[in-house]
């Protein structure tokens, strides 16, 4: 059983679980990549949604 077995529960595939098993640096790099991606993308929805609110006013 390794550190990242719980990703299949959420969905990984065995592939996805074993590279990250034998390379857990990845995960660190995704998380820095992703999380920050993430975040903008919600910000432009929430900045989106409010221009339309002021647009109908």
């Amino acid at each position: 059983m390794g550190q990242f077995d719980w990703f299949s529960a959420i969905g990984a595939t065995d592939e996805a679980v074993a590279v990250l098993n034998d390379q857990p640096i990845l995960f660190t790099i995704l998380l820095i990549v992703l999380v920050p991606e993430q975040r903008k993308a919600m910000q432009d929805k929430k900045d989106k949604k409010a221009a339309a609110k002021k647009g109908k006013k």
